[in-house]
C-alpha cells in the first residue's frame, strides 16, 4: 500500500478527473477530532463525485445523485491510500483540524489521465 499526497494546487484537476472516470462508489465518511470524537457522516452512500472550489475553498462530496453534500472547508492536508487494487480511501484534514475519511467499499484503480 503506498499514500499520495495531493496537493492544494492539484485538488481541482484530481478530482475533476475521480469524478469524471469513477462510476458511482459506495462510501463511508468518518469524521474524527478531539473535540467531536469520531463520527460516521455517512455510511456505504453511493458517492457521485467530488469537487474543489479554490474560491470558496471547500471540497464537496456528492452523495445520492447530489441529494446529500459533505462540505469540507479549508482543507489543508489530502492523503490518498492506494494498494494494488485502487484507491482505497481519501482523507482530508480540514482548517479546523478535523480528519475527514472517505472509505471506499470497493477499491478502484483511478486511469492515468490522458
Amino acid at each position: 500500500m503506498a499514500t499520495q499526497e495531493i496537493a492544494k494546487e492539484q485538488l481541482k484537476d484530481y478530482f475533476d478527473h475521480f469524478s469524471m472516470i469513477m462510476p458511482a462508489e459506495l462510501v463511508e465518511i468518518e469524521v474524527a477530532g478531539l473535540e467531536l470524537g469520531d463520527q460516521i457522516a455517512a455510511e456505504w452512500a453511493p458517492m457521485t463525485g467530488i469537487s474543489y472550489d479554490p474560491k470558496d475553498d471547500i471540497v464537496v462530496v456528492e452523495l445520492e445523485d447530489g441529494k446529500v453534500q459533505h462540505t469540507i472547508r479549508s482543507p489543508q492536508e489530502v492523503v490518498v491510500d492506494e494498494g494494488d487494487d485502487g484507491i482505497r480511501s481519501i482523507s482530508i484534514k480540514c482548517g479546523e483540524g478535523h480528519l475527514h475519511v472517505l472509505r471506499l467499499k470497493e477499491p478502484r484503480a483511478l486511469p492515468p489521465k490522458d
